[in-house]
């Protein structure tokens, strides 16, 4: 069987980061798949937070997500609401419960031990070295990066605060530069 070591050791890491979510997560009686769904929902902007682009991002069924945002709306965690520009659209907001659930999740004591034991060039060599595997993979795959708004092609860095998507047309705050958002694409090299 042809293997690849660098394979090996990120589904090894994978195996270890959803057990300790798995762990933290029983005891608020959620799967790990619930879990994914709040960290996304809490890292992804206002372009991403819809039910079809949770489905994209956590590669599941529509059916398993459709589940999972049921549960966690009948337990408290999410409200899921009626885009007031199109009502169409179902948009998904974490209540204080999930915030405060979140809080509580990795990264773990343990988890942040362990990279500590890494040197700060470790860490940078090695986070670089993810994020090109990540991006490879998700070209191979013809998926959407799901990447940071201020690293995608249409971001458009303004004076201060205010920046702006040119792919919308719509103003940014930086805060909104910081989170996940489905339309990213990556710079072209020039």
């Amino acid at each position: 069987m042809k293997t690849s070591r660098i394979h090996q050791l990120i589904e090894r890491l994978g195996l270890l980061a959803r057990s300790e979510s798995r762990r933290i997560g029983s005891e608020m009686a959620l799967q790990p798949v619930h879990v994914q769904a709040l960290q996304y929902l809490e890292r992804c902007n206002r372009y991403s937070n819809t039910p079809a682009a949770l489905v994209g991002y956590l590669g599941q069924t529509k059916g398993t997500v459709s589940q999972s945002l049921k549960l966690l709306a009948r337990e408290g965690y999410l409200e899921k609401r009626t885009d007031p520009e199109d009502a169409r659209v179902v948009r998904l907001h974490l209540t204080p419960k999930a915030h405060q659930a979140l809080r509580q999740l990795p990264p773990t004591e343990t988890w942040m031990h362990a990279e500590r034991t890494l040197s700060p060039s470790e860490r940078k060599a090695l986070t670089a070295g993810l994020e090109s595997l990540l991006k490879a993979l998700q070209a191979a795959h013809g998926g959407r990066t799901f990447g940071i708004c201020s690293t995608c092609r249409h971001f458009q860095n303004g004076v201060g605060e205010e920046h702006r998507c040119g792919l919308t047309g719509e103003v940014l705050t930086d805060d909104d530069s910081r989170r996940i958002c489905q339309e990213h694409e990556e710079r072209r090299s020039a």
